[in-house]
């Protein structure tokens, strides 16, 4: 498979972390943990410790074992009495494994020491940051999982905290990804404020996206303040973790149900031609380009774009 030279300093930076990363948990030692077992002997150690008895094809299958490795490392326990084994009742075919004492008591230590030196590394950092650390963590597990264990994506109603979240997010990441100024923030602080302070519930409403309970995206629905028959659509963001699993489109698909279950005629959106990614929702949405003006703002010259969709619905509904 080609290589582009972008993905290419990208594998490199993973593989910089993972040199790190070795070096910090000492799996490059002779023995892990200073113990008599290398990291992959600790590992079915570890699986072995958890469960009462499993066959040796279950530890093979879930750490990605070669067959005759993994006996031959077996074999090697059951010398030292750290194992025992016996045929299984269900499949004679199979060998059940079992720690002895002595096995127990050497996953015991390995796992204490274990706990302990990574208790210490948090230690180093405040509270914060050992958040911070846990949070980016699970985010890397959830990012590099297959795609059926990716989280669910759920589409909430706003509640308490999500306006002050939405505010800064779009703050921070319109700053990283298109280097707007602080002029963007406050903007964008106006409008969640006022729909925050004033809106009517049964007309105008605010959806969070969450994945794995963290907040991953936003949009709002206000009534338009020149036509009431119209319902804009408003500060719709996708956090850059979270995209490629739709929520933009399901963000924008909650807007235009509840729209047209209020009853309004249209729906209309302004935004910037910078932001393509977005332009390409609202199209698959239905939404149409109606007009668009150069504008300067937010430090940056740009090309502000009103797209409109349609209902068909009475204006007498409102």
């Amino acid at each position: 498979m080609p290589i582009s030279e972008s993905l290419s300093h990208q594998a490199e930076a993973v593989r910089s972390f993972n040199r790190f990363y070795t070096r910090q948990i000492g799996v490059l030692d002779e023995g892990l943990l200073a113990s008599p077992f290398t990291l992959t002997q600790a590992r079915v150690l570890f699986e072995l410790g958890t469960r009462k008895t499993v066959t040796a094809g279950e530890i093979g299958e879930l750490l990605g074992l070669d067959a005759g490795y993994l006996s031959r490392m077996v074999q090697g326990f059951m010398t030292q009495g750290l194992l025992t084994r016996q045929p299984s009742k269900e499949d004679g075919r199979q060998w059940l494994l079992s720690l002895t004492n002595e096995g127990r008591k050497a996953f015991r230590e390995l796992d204490r020491t274990s706990h302990q030196l990574t208790a210490s590394h948090l230690s180093r950092l405040s509270e914060p940051g050992r958040h911070r650390l846990l949070a980016s963590m699970k985010e890397v597990q959830r990012l590099l999982s297959p795609a059926n264990d990716a989280g669910k994506v759920v589409i909430r109603t706003h509640r308490i905290g999500d306006i002050g979240w939405a505010i800064e997010r779009h703050g921070q990441l319109y700053a990283d990804e298109f280097h707007l100024n602080e002029a963007f923030e406050a903007l964008v602080a106006t409008l969640f404020a006022q729909f925050a302070s004033k809106h009517d519930p049964a007309k105008e409403r605010m959806w969070v996206a969450e994945v794995d309970g963290e907040r991953m995206g936003c949009v709002f629905v206000v009534r338009n303040a020149e036509d009431p028959t119209v319902a804009q659509l408003r500060c719709l963001l996708v956090d850059p973790k979270a995209r490629g699993l739709a929520i933009g489109k399901q963000l924008v698909d909650a807007c235009i149900a509840f729209a047209t279950e209020a009853g309004y005629a249209r729906m209309m959106l302004w935004t910037n031609d910078i932001l393509v990614s977005a332009r390409r929702i609202y199209q698959a949405a239905g939404f149409s380009l109606v007009s668009e003006e150069p504008h300067h703002s937010f430090g940056h010259d740009m090309v502000g774009q009103v797209w409109m969709r349609e209902f068909g619905v009475s204006s007498s509904k409102l």
